[in-house]
């Protein structure tokens, strides 16, 4: 088995160095079991910033893993939980997997209390059009089996892929499982870039892949 990690950035020169050492080194015994190789496998670069969504499709499209993951170029998640993030996949017991910073008992920085509302009414929003019970759909932490998720026309370029994702492996009718992960959040002044646009983009976006395709 093998992993592909695809790792969007946008202004990330302080994190990206330390987060590719953590994927490499922190995760060891994995990439091994996995027989991952390198430290990258390509390096594909925009000429402009499109955004998260758009970086993703490309990843996605250049992977070849038998397992691909999703891992945001900061350090607000941690490469050492890839081993339990892999493993519903591995016992083959699921086709997809979120991480999710609600559950378990791992540790969570505490910071925006809006920003928890406004994950909160996201993911229930998402779950009364899927039909799902997660918890956290906005997660960075996604993990596919890479024939899922290159079956996945992926439209949206910026944060809409979360909810947009979400919606089109619900309709695939995967099975799905979550586990709880640790949540090492920053600032906008340490370089947050979620805001509140993006949340009403994530409405649009969930009423549009559940109520319109």
């Amino acid at each position: 088995m093998k992993l592909s990690v695809v790792i969007p950035c946008f202004n990330e020169a302080a994190t990206i160095e330390s987060i590719i050492a953590a994927v490499r080194d922190g995760t060891h015994e994995i990439l091994e079991e996995l027989n991952a190789r390198g430290w990258i496998d390509h390096l594909v670069h925009h000429e402009i910033n499109r955004g998260k969504g758009a970086s993703l499709r490309t990843g996605f499209s250049k992977a070849t893993g038998d397992i691909v993951i999703v891992q945001d170029a900061d350090l607000e998640y941690d490469p050492g939980e890839y081993p339990k993030l892999v493993k519903p996949i591995l016992d083959g017991r699921a086709d997809v997997v979120y991480g999710s910073r609600f559950i378990g008992d791992q540790p969570h920085r505490v910071l925006y209390f809006w920003h928890r509302v406004g994950n909160g009414f996201l993911t229930l929003l998402s779950n009364m059009l899927t039909n799902l019970n997660f918890t956290d759909v906005e997660t960075c932490y996604k993990v596919f089996k890479r024939n899922v998720i290159q079956s996945i026309k992926i439209e949206e370029e910026r944060f809409g892929f979360e909810p947009e994702i979400t919606a089109k492996i619900a309709r695939m009718g995967c099975a799905i499982y979550e586990v709880g992960i640790a949540y090492y959040g920053r600032t906008y002044e340490q370089g947050k870039k979620v805001d509140w646009k993006d949340g009403f983009r994530a409405i649009y976006c969930i009423l549009k892949y559940n109520l319109f395709r």
